[in-house]
């Protein structure tokens, strides 16, 4: 069976809403089945699944998740949005712009896009709303900005990349914090246009940042003060050498119930146990993805796809700026229609060798990839930050996207800053 088959089986799977982790499983199933004398028999495919979730770093992903969970139902990002819109409310579009800090601070204490939009949307969009704001607009921003929450360390793509490449998962972090910080950079200053070409009601947003002055700076930070520690924890562990990323995953778990059943009061013992059962139900799926992703690709590396691929690749294209055009539109094409894990398991072991062979480090390679793949949580079909917020608002999806079209200009304007200037993503790693 060619690969070309194996291709448009896979996705007609797709097309008819087969679950993708069964999808997988399927097509990697297939050549061994037709070709007896293929390597990658159902036993292997098996072997390569179970073999592909026996990772250390890999149990990061879960610690992260649950960690996220804890500080959302905690009402960590009510907390952090405070104290932002403490220092910044009064300025044009200064509380849209506390809710973007928000994001970029949440998705260095979550890992996760989805989780991001959940947590801040559902505290900062009615607040916005009720200050006079569009309601489609503050939507759409905080899908947007949701998506920070797979580029600011610690990110689960990131952890994924790390697993599919070999490259060094703190390294990764630490190449993510400057191209998360350009984005919401560029997110804050369409705000910016947006307020000031729409105007803002002053006299409301007045009253409720008078209200957070009226409580004195000492005692909002006081307030904030656990959930800013936070990320100061995580990632002081990794880079001062106490833990590594898995470890500091675990740390992350047990400061967040700390925090949020001993500190702020806001989770009862009793609730523990739901957040356990919902953070098992968010993993699964990623589970059964992982597995089957990484039998797949194994399978695409015994058929020499990534060979091919690459072969093809760097011998119609001889200019490096078209190479890298030519990859940034693959992967946004494919972030629309395909979810982030599956996506970096898959196409890592394809991409690298054009990387390599065009000079591309492997850590620059996968922030710009996973910012690729993250442009793709605010685009149709999948789109799935849209869908979350969607669910938050009532907002229909395709409406929140049309908002959202000039957030997503911002991010590909950073994108091609990532792209094509290393040292966005390389300057802290000396």
């Amino acid at each position: 069976m060619s690969a070309a088959v194996v291709f448009l089986l896979f996705l007609a799977c797709l097309v008819l809403a087969v679950p993708i982790s069964l999808s997988l499983g399927v097509v990697s199933v297939l050549p061994g089945m037709f070709d007896p004398s293929f390597t990658a028999s159902a036993g292997y495919v098996i072997r390569s699944m179970f073999g592909g979730i026996d990772s250390f770093p890999l149990l990061a992903v879960p610690m992260f998740i649950l960690s996220g969970l804890i500080m959302a139902r905690g009402g960590i990002s009510k907390k952090l949005f405070n104290l932002f819109a403490f220092f910044i409310g009064k300025l044009p579009a200064g509380l849209p712009c506390a809710t973007v800090i928000t994001c970029l601070f949440y998705g260095a204490i979550s890992g996760s896009g989805i989780a991001t939009v959940a947590a801040v949307g559902s505290m900062t969009i009615p607040i916005l709303v009720g200050l006079g704001y569009d309601k489609k607009f503050c939507t759409a921003l905080v899908a947007v900005a949701g998506a920070l929450g797979v580029i600011i360390p610690p990110s689960i793509p990131f952890i994924i990349f790390g697993m599919a490449s070999g490259a060094s998962v703190s390294d990764i972090f630490l190449a993510g914090i400057v191209p998360g910080i350009l984005i919401a950079v560029l997110l804050m200053v369409y705000a910016v246009f947006y307020c000031v070409k729409n105007g803002e009601d002053k006299e409301k947003i007045g009253e409720m940042v008078g209200d957070l002055h009226a409580r004195g700076f000492i005692k909002v930070f006081i307030d904030s003060f656990w959930a800013l520690l936070s990320p100061v924890i995580i990632l002081g562990c990794i880079y001062s050498g106490i833990a590594s990323p898995t470890e500091a995953a675990v740390i992350s778990v047990f400061y967040s119930l700390v925090v949020s059943l001993v500190i702020y009061k806001t989770i009862k013992v009793n609730e523990v146990y739901a957040i356990l059962a919902e953070a098992v139900k968010t993993y699964a799926p990623i589970l059964f993805i992982l597995a089957a992703s990484t039998a797949f690709s194994r399978v695409l590396t015994l058929m020499q796809v990534p060979q091919t691929i690459s072969g093809w690749i760097l011998a119609t294209f001889s200019s490096k700026v078209v190479i890298l055009l030519v990859v940034n539109v693959f992967l946004l094409l494919v972030g629309m229609v395909m979810d982030t894990t599956p996506a970096i398991l898959i196409l890592t072991p394809i991409l690298m060798p054009i990387m390599n062979g065009i000079g591309i480090a492997p850590i620059h390679f996968g922030i710009f990839m996973c910012v690729n793949l993250a442009i793709g949580f605010v685009t149709p079909p999948i789109g799935v930050n849209l869908f979350v917020a969607s669910s938050l608002t009532d907002i229909p999806v395709m409406k929140i996207a049309k908002h959202a079209l000039p957030l997503i200009v911002m991010n590909l304007i950073a994108l091609m800053f990532i792209t094509f200037i290393p040292q966005i993503s390389l300057c802290l790693l000396g």
